[in-house]
């Protein structure tokens, strides 16, 4: 991205972050930062490799990845296909954008007694591989990882990144975490998990300090409502919203409809529940 301020109100931050999490709105930019970002995907064209940076062209692997890692330069914490770079400028500027996105909120059930039957260095490295497995999925699915916390991770599907279809996307990136933690698995899951899928508006984008490193956050009713799915979902259950399962094509087999009363949501919510079961077929 790598996108600068020229003179203060010229540039709007939140326009910015639109163009970073839709890809749309680019052309309300300044013409300077339009060159800027066009001199960039030129430059770091001339190196090979994939996958690139969706803003500023920069090879993130290959030979090209190669060059560039001397200089610090690689993938974004959040995202395979966004550099540090780009990271670093998002995360420097307050401000976001409100969008339609897909929120996928995994936990690990029972976390509290399970520290407390297992020792310290063991939980460790349950809650180490839970989060390596986790990450790997979301990333494999085109999620910004918004946060790896406790025994909590939150994925966020982006319509840059995970394309309009990011409902459906979501819901397989949960399906392939149960599956990854054993869930379904005749002899059971290495921990036990549970998560759930909303989609809706939210806002999303660096919050913080300016004299501090700003958090990429998600806020507003709809991540409340992602996060309420996944505490009601039990160990092997993906509850998915039925905004979320008409955006995605829910075929009726596999999923069980609910109705769900959620602490802090006014009205009930209809759900649709999904198991992992031993043989698994296809959901969708």
């Amino acid at each position: 991205m790598a996108i600068k301020k020229e003179a203060p109100g010229t540039t709007n931050f939140n326009d910015i972050w639109y163009w970073f999490l839709t890809g749309e709105g680019g052309e309300r930019f300044p013409w300077r930062v339009r060159l800027e970002q066009k001199f960039n995907q030129l430059l770091y064209g001339l190196f090979p490799g994939a996958p690139r940076c969706l803003e500023c062209n920069l090879p993130l692997a290959g030979i090209g990845g190669r060059i560039m890692k001397p200089f610090g330069m690689g993938p974004a914490s959040f995202s395979p296909l966004m550099c540090n770079r780009c990271e670093s400028v998002a995360r420097k500027e307050e401000g976001g954008a409100e969008i339609e996105l897909s929120m996928l909120f995994a936990d690990v059930r029972g976390s509290t007694t399970l520290a407390e039957t297992i020792p310290p260095l063991e939980y460790q490295k349950l809650i180490q591989r839970f989060y390596k497995v986790t990450s790997d999925v979301l990333v494999q699915h085109y999620a910004m990882v918004n946060r790896l916390m406790g025994d909590q991770v939150i994925g966020l599907f982006v319509p840059r990144f995970a394309g309009g279809e990011h409902a459906k996307v979501a819901i397989h990136a949960a399906q392939e975490l149960l599956r990854l933690t054993g869930h379904g698995d005749p002899a059971g899951a290495w921990i036990p998990v549970g998560a759930g899928v909303h989609t809706g508006k939210a806002f999303v984008g660096a919050v913080g300090s300016k004299d501090g490193v700003n958090e990429i956050a998600v806020l507003g009713s709809a991540a409340n409502l992602a996060a309420r799915l996944s505490s009601s979902a039990a160990d092997g259950e993906l509850v998915v919203s039925e905004e979320t399962a008409q955006r995605a094509g829910l075929s009726a087999e596999q999923w069980e409809s609910r109705e769900f009363e959620l602490k802090g949501i006014s009205q009930p919510v209809s759900v649709r529940v999904y198991r992992l079961v031993a043989e698994v077929g296809a959901a969708l």
